[in-house]
């Protein structure tokens, strides 16, 4: 399955991977700025923004949707950024495929199994009765029974669009909610990934942890590890320059440099 990209700049590609309900935009701000020395290519997930849909998401199939999707774009190497479950998906793909990854970023997520911890999203989605629609507030409102945060109900909404039919989800809820177990594990690797990684932790964030670093280390022994103070899981948005510059360092450090 070909997944939707969308790319800006020149040099050296570098694949970027947004998380959970989200879309490629997310990271826009992001991309820009590493797009004066790198080829970004932003991706949208399966599942997500305008990717085609399907009832299968898990780790081997994302990973396969991944690599069928730069093959499309003839890219055979690049380093990949991604965030929460966009960073699930690029630890799985580069312990898969370690020949085609050049180096990793992953921001605040970390190789492990998750708890469950997005019911109240998942309640709030379920409440917007999209078909009968007439404004985005309405959603809001909807939302806003089950999700207090307003932050939280605005990323969501970027996701919400206008259809000939109504208003609908980018994201495919039925399968995200079927495959959210799935999507919350990390699948086992005997192999690791020998090549550079770079860890971003949000300071605020509890999504890595001390107790995660013997797997971290496992899988990833040449991995790094930055934190960002006064940031929390939505670091890139809440620090852009300081993320931004993190992600530049690193990247040319390994030589990824035009």
């Amino acid at each position: 399955m070909i997944l939707h990209s969308n790319s800006i700049g020149s040099g050296q590609p570098l694949i970027i991977l947004h998380g959970l309900f989200g879309s490629y935009d997310n990271l826009a701000g992001i991309a820009r700025s590493l797009s004066d020395q790198w080829h970004v290519i932003s991706i949208d997930l399966p599942n997500h923004g305008q990717s085609p849909h399907s009832d299968v998401m898990n780790y081997t199939s994302m990973v396969s949707d991944l690599a069928e999707t730069l093959d499309n774009l003839n890219i055979e190497q690049c380093a990949i950024l991604g965030h929460s479950l966009g960073g699930k998906l690029a630890m799985a793909f580069a312990l898969a495929h370690p020949g085609r990854i050049t180096a990793l970023i992953i921001a605040d997520i970390a190789p492990v199994s998750y708890a469950r911890s997005h019911q109240a999203v998942f309640d709030g989605l379920k409440a917007v009765n999209t078909s009968k629609l007439s404004n985005r507030s309405e959603a809001d409102k909807q939302l806003s029974e089950h999700i207090t945060e307003p932050g939280v109900r605005q990323f969501l909404l970027k996701s919400l669009h206008k259809t000939e039919q109504g208003f609908a989800w980018r994201f495919n809820l039925v399968a995200l909610t079927q495959c959210y177990d799935h999507l919350l594990s990390f699948p086992e690797h005997s192999n690791a990934y020998t090549g550079p990684v770079l860890f971003i932790k949000g300071a605020q964030s509890d999504y890595i942890l001390p107790e995660h670093r013997p797997q971290i280390m496992q899988l990833f022994p040449e991995a790094q590890a930055k934190i960002i103070n006064g940031a929390g899981h939505w670091l890139h948005g809440e620090k852009p320059v300081v993320f931004a510059k993190l992600v530049k360092d690193f990247l040319l450090s390994q030589h990824t440099k035009i």
